[in-house]
């Protein structure tokens, strides 16, 4: 009896596992040996070059601005999905009428296609869109949210911040749930501000909440792709280009399964960074008797 007890727990990670193995594992492995592949030449019959990708992916300079833009991608996106819905979900958990419509009307982007929200924000940067005309009703000359390389990653970004922000704000609420009444009411005895009482009693306690969606929304920043393939792709002059959307453009484009597998296993090892040091900055306690 003592004998199916110890592999019992073993059973119910048995699906999980096999998951793992099917979608993410034998991929995983199967994408690293493609990388050491040439396909340039011939998709059915590709020539063995070593690290060979490796060398041309570090040697081209599209690479470096594609990982620059990713990078800026992140900095713009992530500093908003983390800080904003919780902002929201703080003004949301006060008791005000309204408060469900308030959440749906929030939340609703969440369920809106992603394609359909980049062609409707495409429409909204058009030329003769409703932005511009805006800016022209206080005489300001229109700008190419699209097609100006100085705007053209940032109008992007916008539309994955709108559509975050009501996801990272439900998670943020359910956070908010397991704070203690009892400490929020003994910062109004102590005379603490709004302000004051979120910062000494809200944000310690859901700590671990924004690490989670720190990590989620720069993963997740990292891969963004629909966005940039419906609104820009990856243009002007490459100033919208990230690494996945650059992944598919030499792997599904041009063929080149090699060098877009390489680039996978780049993007690989940086979420995988990323990772890391989310939990070395955020989650460091845990880990400590480790």
């Amino acid at each position: 009896m003592n004998y199916y007890k110890k592999y019992t727990p073993y059973l119910f990670l048995l699906p999980a596992i096999l998951v793992l193995l099917v979608f993410f594992f034998i991929p995983f492995f199967q994408t690293i040996g493609l990388s050491f592949f040439d396909y340039s030449s011939n998709i059915y019959h590709p020539i063995y070059s070593g690290a060979d990708n490796y060398i041309k992916l570090f040697k081209e300079p599209v690479f470096y601005k594609v990982m620059f833009n990713t990078f800026l991608y992140l900095l713009i996106a992530v500093p908003f999905l983390v800080v904003f819905p919780l902002f929201i979900a703080i003004l949301i958990n006060q008791k005000i009428r309204g408060i469900t419509l308030y959440k749906i009307l929030i939340y609703l982007p969440v369920i809106v296609s992603i394609v359909v929200a980049a062609i409707a924000f495409k429409w909204l940067y058009a030329n003769q869109g409703i932005l511009n005309y805006v800016l022209s009703i206080f005489g300001i000359s229109s700008v190419g949210w699209l097609v100006d390389t100085k705007w053209a990653l940032f109008s992007v970004a916008i539309v994955t911040i709108w559509k975050g922000i009501g996801y990272y704000m439900m998670i943020y609420l359910a956070s908010l749930m397991s704070v203690p009444q009892d400490l929020y009411e003994a910062c109004d005895i102590d005379g603490a501000g709004f302000l004051q009482k979120h910062m000494t009693v809200t944000i310690p306690h859901i700590m671990p909440t924004i690490a989670l969606i720190s990590t989620i929304s720069t993963i997740s920043a990292m891969k963004v792709f629909a966005e940039i393939y419906v609104m820009t792709k990856g243009g002007p002059l490459n100033s919208s280009k990230t690494i996945v959307y650059y992944i598919y453009e030499r792997a599904f484009e041009n063929l080149d399964l090699g060098y877009a597998s390489a680039l996978a296993v780049i993007l690989l090892v940086v979420v995988m960074l990323f990772s890391l040091i989310n939990i070395l900055c955020f989650e460091k306690n845990k880990y400590t008797d480790i």
